[in-house]
């Protein structure tokens, strides 16, 4: 295994385990599912969502930082090493979940909550039963394909944030302000 693909295999466990360490039992593991994720690249229509996309990418330098004994060299040349892939769904989803929780629903008294944020989006995917055993990818990549093309529900039901009894149509919204209105309608 060459540097490239050892950096890009630890990065994919580090992105893991920012929303599913500790999350199942086991006998559970959703690897196929996060995995394919991390493949497919996210494409945006609206225009704002390149924000999206754009903290996705900023998850990088995240990592490389992560580890406090890798020099700022070190730090450049992982970052160098994964800014040749665009944002790939997982990445924009997982900084998706991060944002949500340190800018808007930090709350000491309930702990991290960004894999609860994360499962969310992936539950209103229609994606929640696809754990290794039941894993299908074509149906995955059907799922994914209606998502970037925002053929889904006008609640949101099969995209990100579904939203019962909205007034708005989701699938003509930023993701952000799709977060925003969930977020208003469950609290």
């Amino acid at each position: 295994m060459n540097d490239r693909d050892l950096i890009e295999n630890d990065y994919f466990n580090w992105l893991k385990n920012k929303v599913a360490k500790d999350k199942f039992s086991s006998k559970i593991s959703f690897d196929k599912l996060l995995f394919r994720l991390h493949c497919v690249p996210f494409k945006w229509t609206i225009e704002r969502d390149e924000n999206r996309a754009n903290d996705g990418i900023a998850l990088r330098w995240r990592y490389a930082c992560d580890d406090e004994n890798r020099s700022y060299k070190e730090r450049m040349r992982i970052d160098d090493l994964l800014s040749s892939n665009p944002c790939s769904i997982l990445e924009m989803m997982i900084a998706l979940a991060i944002r949500c929780e340190e800018q808007i629903m930090d709350n000491p008294k309930y702990g991290d909550r960004t894999g609860q944020w994360f499962w969310g989006m992936i539950i209103s995917l229609g994606l929640g039963n696809m754990d290794n055993r039941n894993f299908d990818i074509k149906y995955v990549n059907d799922i994914l394909e209606n998502f970037i093309h925002h053929r889904y529900d006008p609640t949101g039901k099969g995209g990100l944030f579904t939203v019962r009894d909205t007034r708005y149509d989701m699938r003509r919204m930023e993701i952000w302000r799709q977060l925003c209105l969930y977020l208003d309608n469950i609290g």
